[in-house]
């Protein structure tokens, strides 16, 4: 590809196509043009993104007929669905932040700290995975290679702003008494919600099987047993998770810790002793994931316990497609 490529983002006006504009200017993207497209409802919004405004473009089946090498999408599965593929023709890598894409065989899932490899089998598209799934990855990935994985409890307690701007109002008027439920089924502020998404047959909500069903792909592990418990808790930003790992070989706890901090993107903040482990509020803003509490599970063989915090935003949504972006120039 081009030193310099040309990008489009689609959904430029939403929480994560903000995101998208704002990490593409901190890592400083070599783009030459760039392209904001959205809905109808947004199109003629002026933005600004790396010192120039920019016109909102309705999306349309002719937008990728302009000169576009990436385009970063932010708008709904539903609206990947139609133009991913249009893109893809008309010879645009599409970076799909939508959950539209993710388990289809011939697209490949990244997190570019864990499996960047694959996005050479790109067709067009490459999906970006759950949000709660990006961050337990960077932890987990260097656990498989080194000991093998057995099992994996997930246990998450998810912000409000995954559920984008109306969760974040949800909460916002909740906080000053105003129990609003444009997002969700009850109240948010003063509540934690052990629903995420519709639920399923099985009894599990659709938001647990996503990271069973990602953890499997990005992992390339089938045979690991995976159980989700996720929860919508009242916190503004930043996912936190409690993971348990039933690894396949013995470990030696002293050498989890240096084995963490060795590992791209992973911040240990582990001292108990001075009440030192990862909180949403300092991860928020940050592309890193950070870990802590790490400890033995003493009722299992070979089983391990950490806490894991990562803004979703960020190293959930925004960050990690400009990473995966990164890799195809």
């Amino acid at each position: 590809m081009k030193n310099k490529v040309n990008i489009a983002i689609v959904g430029a006006t939403g929480l994560v196509g903000t995101t998208f504009r704002k990490v593409l200017e901190e890592r400083d993207f070599p783009f030459e043009n760039a392209y904001m497209m959205a809905s109808s409802k947004s199109a003629g919004q002026t933005i600004e993104f790396s010192g120039k405004e920019y016109v909102v473009e309705e999306l349309t089946e002719d937008s990728f007929k302009k000169d576009i090498d990436i385009a970063l999408f932010s708008a709904g599965g539903g609206t990947s669905k139609t133009f991913a593929p249009i893109a893809a023709k008309d010879g645009v890598t599409v970076i799909d932040n939508s959950s539209q894409w993710r388990m289809d065989e011939s697209v490949p899932l990244i997190v570019p700290e864990v499996n960047p490899e694959a996005v050479k089998d790109n067709k067009g598209i490459i999906a970006n995975p759950n949000c709660s799934t990006i961050q337990a990855m960077l932890p987990l990935k260097p656990l498989l290679d080194n000991y093998g994985i057995k099992r994996i409890v997930y246990a998450t307690y998810q912000a409000v702003s995954g559920s984008g701007v109306k969760g974040i109002n949800d909460l916002k008027e909740g906080l000053n008494g105003n129990d609003i439920m444009s997002a969700y089924p009850h109240p948010i502020a003063n509540n934690c919600l052990p629903q995420i998404d519709v639920f399923l047959e099985n009894g599990y909500t659709k938001e647990e099987m996503k990271m069973v069903h990602e953890s499997h792909k990005i992992l390339g592990d089938y045979d690991i047993g995976i159980t989700v418990t996720t929860v919508r808790v009242p916190v503004f930003n930043s996912h936190s998770e409690a993971i348990n790992v039933e690894l396949k070989r013995p470990y030696d706890l002293k050498d989890i810790k240096p084995m963490f901090e060795k590992f791209p993107g992973i911040v240990v903040q582990d001292d108990p002793a001075n009440e030192v482990y990862p909180l949403a509020r300092d991860a928020s803003g940050k592309d890193e994931v950070f870990i802590g509490r790490i400890r033995r599970d003493e009722s299992i063989e070979n089983g391990l316990n950490f806490w894991c915090v990562s803004d979703n935003v960020r190293k959930g949504a925004a960050t990690n497609a400009v990473q995966i972006a990164e890799l195809l120039i």
